[in-house]
């Protein structure tokens, strides 16, 4: 029993982190209906940015670590945001309406770029942060096996919930959400009323981006390293997880995200976990199968 409920506490953060990533990309795929893999890119190189300024500012500006993190952290969101609002406007704006494999097409060289340049600038090294905020907090003292979580991952679920209330609560109170909602609806309909769909859609993509960018940075600041080809393969992964609570709602897509967060989590606990991807990966094929809803064209 203790062993079951670490994996439900393991799970915790692993949930929030999928809720928060499938939220952001709800976000920008509202708007356009398109399946953009460069979104996993983006996570993956904000949480390489924060590592590499990270190690620059401890060992070549003598920065204490608390300062050094910090330094990090304000440069991994000035370059993956930065990144995101230069593919927005560039590459994906002009490409948002038109077919789905041009989309895909792009998104797949934006991933390349992104994943090359964090390899260059980290001169294919992988480098790690030192763990911190790893002090133990015992929610279950059982003294044979007591149930526990750091520090560091309570902080990042907190921080992961909050950012999906507080996009939850700007997407359904403020006039840009109402903009947002016009757009993602009826696109057509909501230019004829005035709206900048072009607009909409670039900040829509420019608040995914900033969701990915921190989503990366905590990530990373528990896991302490990000893999190169992390970008692709969050990319897909995120694609799926949104596809579950239905990738045009961001609250059901991050409902959708925590339910395979869980899922993941047992699976590693009591599976095989080199089975892990391909078990999870053809249930959630199965359940798009099942669940798909066909529009009728008149």
């Amino acid at each position: 029993m203790a062993y079951f409920l670490q994996q439900i506490a393991n799970a915790v953060p692993v949930a929030a982190l999928y809720a928060a990533l499938a939220f952001g990309f709800s976000i920008a795929f509202a708007v356009t209906r398109r399946a953009d893999i460069g979104y996993g890119a983006l996570f993956a190189f904000s949480a390489q940015m924060f590592v590499l300024f990270s190690g620059y500012g401890w060992s070549h500006l003598w920065l204490v670590l608390p300062t050094a993190l910090g330094f990090g952290a304000i440069m991994a969101l000035l370059y993956s945001v930065g990144a995101g609002l230069v593919v927005g406007r560039h590459v994906m704006r002009p490409l948002a309406f038109s077919s789905d494999n041009t989309v895909v097409v792009a998104a797949l060289g934006v991933v390349l770029v992104l994943m090359e340049t964090a390899r260059l600038a980290s001169d294919t090294r992988s480098l790690w942060l030192p763990p911190f905020l790893n002090a133990r907090i015992t929610f279950w003292a059982d003294p044979a096996f007591p149930v526990v979580l750091t520090v560091i991952q309570l902080a990042n679920t907190g921080a992961m919930l909050a950012i999906v209330a507080v996009g939850y609560l700007v997407l359904s109170h403020s006039a840009w959400g109402r903009r947002w909602r016009a757009v993602s609806e009826d696109r057509l309909a909501a230019e004829l009323c005035g709206v900048d769909a072009a607009g909409v859609y670039l900040s829509a993509y420019a608040v995914a981006a900033l969701i990915a960018s921190l989503t990366g940075i905590l990530a990373v600041s528990y896991y302490g390293n990000m893999d190169f080809g992390a970008g692709l393969v969050f990319g897909v992964k995120v694609l799926f997880i949104a596809a579950i609570g239905g990738a045009g709602a961001p609250l059901l897509s991050a409902l959708g995200g925590a339910a395979m967060g869980l899922a993941e989590t047992l699976w590693s606990a009591y599976g095989d976990f080199l089975w892990r991807d391909l078990v999870i990966f053809s249930a959630l094929v199965l359940l798009l199968v099942i669940f798909r809803r066909e529009k009728t064209v008149p």
